[in-house]
Order: C-alpha cells, then sequence, then structure tokens
C-alpha cells in the first residue's frame, strides 16, 4: 500500500467496456510525512474520493481484489481516502471536516 494525494481526473470515453462506470483518477504518490512526489499514477477509485484528498492505493494484484474490482484490467485501486496521518510522534496531516 502507499499514500498519495488525488490532483485530478483522467476522462476516457474509448476503453474497454470493464472500465465503464469506474472513475478514474490522477494520484501523486506522496511520503509518510505527506510531502509531494514526483511519481503520478492513475487509479481506479473503489472508495468515492475526490480531488485534494489524501488516500491509499494498491498496486499489482491486489489491485483487482478489491471488492467488484476483480474483472476490472487495473493496475492501480484507491482502496481507502485517509483521515489523518501520524509519523515520527507528529500528525502531518489531519482532513479536514
Amino acid at each position: 500500500m502507499e499514500l498519495g494525494r488525488v490532483e485530478g481526473t483522467v476522462v476516457s470515453t474509448a476503453k474497454t467496456s470493464r472500465l465503464k462506470g469506474y472513475k478514474l483518477l490522477l494520484v501523486n504518490l506522496i511520503g509518510p510525512d505527506a510531502s509531494p512526489g514526483t511519481n503520478h499514477v492513475v487509479a481506479v477509485d473503489a472508495v468515492g474520493a475526490g480531488e485534494g484528498e489524501v488516500v491509499i492505493v494498491v498496486r499489482g494484484s491486489s489491485a483487482r481484489q478489491v471488492d467488484d474490482l476483480s474483472t476490472i484490467p487495473t493496475d492501480t485501486s484507491i482502496v481507502a481516502i485517509v483521515d489523518s496521518i501520524e509519523y515520527r510522534g507528529k500528525t502531518v496531516f489531519r482532513k479536514s471536516s
């Protein structure tokens, strides 16, 4: 599992029929201190995440083991929206209410 921040949406009208109905999000993988990284991935959203949210993503075969995604051709899935991150004894991220 990896941490990431949703930075945008990817729109694709021409795609495999198995991806229809799923939101594709552009995620910037971040460090444990919530600092932005330089690696971006496109992820299938399984939890209803939105732009600016910190999320947990899984990649590889684990990405297809999420709920109804077992038949979806994906390498990266969003599996959780993060409420807070505590790193080295300090809260480095807290989702605003």
